[in-house]
């Protein structure tokens, strides 16, 4: 089985390097993603055997005309067959005078390992629709517009699909995944200028929960994550979060590209959570904005009345 699993990351690493001839159109950064991260891993959906969603809202830059804005919907659901996960979701991302939309839903199926150390497996598939209105940018300063965008770019349904695989146990995870396989040009007028191309992402990520004290009033949870899109750098992510009296998780994380974030999340029962995050950049543009914000919202429903073996940390 251990040879099943390493085949299924080598695999999976030869795939990225295989479609990775990409530049350009990122996708979006999410402070908050240990806490859901079925948008960018589609084996984590249903893991926790109960229904409900996480809405996601984040402005990057505060301050900055039209900077980037991401809104994301993810539903998620086990079914009657203990070792399958559902999930949808959707991400609107706005950037200037473009905008982007994901439509995507995700299958994920469970291997046990052992008693206590699980596989899940996950396929992500859906469609893009993206649209630049190249023909409303005005060049600086006159206010001119600009002959060479002599027409808008608006592609609905470009079909796209990704991999995932996470081991997990009641301590610790380690996820790997490939949301986006193909590589999709945004072509933008008859003169055949390529605006953007969207890049094929790689995350690896981790984290472990250490109990320090009796009765849960305190728990640490280390979390990483890498980025990689080939002939871009590689980006990472490396934070700690404290959870205090099974209600309130604190965090801190340090960000490649000089950022640092402020992460909290409220558990106001078993079923509600709000989150709020804030990042701080520290290079050239830190005197031109006022920060990024993130607000989440969750809410989760006990359908299928089972049994659970550990825990909701991650």
């Amino acid at each position: 089985m251990k040879n099943w699993i390493g085949q299924f990351v080598l695999i999976t690493i030869l795939i990225a390097a295989f479609y990775g001839k990409s530049y350009g159109q990122a996708e979006p950064i999410l402070t908050q993603y240990m806490f859901n991260m079925q948008p960018i891993n589609p084996a984590y959906a249903g893991m926790w055997e109960k229904i409900g969603f996480s809405t996601l809202v984040r402005k990057q830059w505060a301050g900055i005309n039209r900077s980037p804005l991401t809104q994301v919907f993810s539903f998620h659901s086990p079914t009657n067959n203990e070792k399958v996960g559902l999930g949808l979701n959707v991400t609107n991302d706005r950037y200037g005078l473009e905008n982007k939309l994901d439509i995507f839903g995700d299958y994920a199926y469970e291997v046990a390992i052992t008693p206590q150390t699980r596989l899940r497996l996950g396929l992500k598939f859906g469609f893009i629709n993206y649209k630049n209105p190249l023909t409303q940018y005005q060049l600086y300063p006159d206010g001119q517009y600009d002959e060479a965008f002599s027409e808008d770019v608006d592609l609905k349904f470009m079909p796209n699909f990704g991999i995932g695989g996470f081991l997990y146990d009641e301590y610790y995870y380690v996820g790997l995944s490939f949301p986006k396989m193909i590589k999709n040009d945004y072509k933008a007028n008859i003169n055949n200028f390529n605006v953007e191309a969207q890049v094929q992402t790689v995350y690896l990520m981790g984290g472990y929960v250490f109990r320090l004290i009796q009765y849960n009033y305190l728990i640490i949870k280390p979390t990483m994550m890498l980025t990689y899109n080939r002939g871009l750098p590689l980006n990472y992510d490396i934070g700690i979060n404290f959870m205090l009296r099974e209600q309130l998780w604190l965090g801190l994380m340090n960000r490649s590209g000089n950022a640092i974030s402020f992460i909290s999340q409220w558990i106001m029962d078993n079923n509600l959570r709000i989150g709020f995050a804030m990042d701080l950049t520290y290079n050239e543009i830190f005197p031109y904005q006022y920060g990024t914000y993130e607000v989440t919202l969750g809410f989760d429903m006990d359908f299928f009345g089972r049994s659970y073996i550990r825990e909701k940390y991650f």
